[in-house]
This record gives structure tokens, C-alpha cells and sequence, in this order.
């Protein structure tokens, strides 16, 4: 079993940042990619940014590529995702997942979920 904590969320004004983190423990050491989700009030829950666990790879949804940086520190077992120029649409809750297998780019199929962190974006 795996165990994903996110924190970092809260209120923002538009053009603002937060920097959201994701602590893992428990069966980490098999570990593929990482991502970063979020599902709006009455929207369904879509894929934001991907991390391979070790070496290159990352992956951004068109949404959010060039605003919001996806990054691990292995040593931690931790994930960050550093949201820049939020914008009122970004105002979701962000779920950190986690995955042993898959085929890169992982955007699906992700085993283990986080209970999630809220970010609102005023305008």
C-alpha cells in the first residue's frame, strides 16, 4: 500500500502562485510516474502533470504548460507542483496519484490517490 498526503493548497488572487506537495510512504520503492490531477465543482476530474519516478519525463496538460512546473525529490518521496499566473479557471482540488507500471506518457490508470487539496483562484 502506498499513502499520499497533499498540502499546500488555499486561496490565491488571479496572477498569483501556490506550490502544492505530495509526501508518499508506505511501498514507494517501486514507483513509475507521479502525477497531479483536478476535478472542478460539477466537472469531472482531469489530468494536469505527469512525472517519471527516476530519470526524464514530463508531461503537461495544453491547459497549464508553461504556467505550472511538476518536479520530485526522490529523497523525500515527495511531489511539488509549482502553479504560476494562476487563473480563476485553475480553482480546483488538486489530487497528487501515484503508479508502479504503466507506459509513458502516463495520463491514466493511476493505483493510489491522495485525499486531495483545495485551490480557489479569486479574480
Amino acid at each position: 500500500q502506498v499513502q499520499l498526503v497533499e498540502s499546500g493548497g488555499g486561496l490565491v488572487q488571479a496572477g498569483g502562485s501556490l506550490r502544492l506537495s505530495c509526501a508518499a510512504s508506505g511501498r514507494t520503492f517501486s514507483v513509475y510516474a507521479m502525477g497531479w490531477f483536478r476535478q472542478a465543482p460539477g466537472k469531472e476530474r482531469e489530468f494536469v502533470a505527469a512525472i517519471k519516478w527516476s530519470g526524464r519525463g514530463t508531461d503537461y496538460a495544453d491547459s497549464v504548460k508553461a504556467r505550472f512546473t511538476i518536479s520530485r525529490d526522490n529523497a523525500k518521496n515527495t511531489l511539488y507542483l509549482q502553479m504560476n499566473s494562476l487563473k480563476p479557471e485553475d480553482t480546483a482540488v488538486y489530487y497528487c496519484a501515484i503508479d508502479s507500471y504503466g507506459v509513458w506518457p502516463k495520463r491514466t490508470g493511476y493505483a493510489y490517490w491522495g485525499q486531495g487539496t483545495q485551490v480557489t483562484v479569486s479574480s
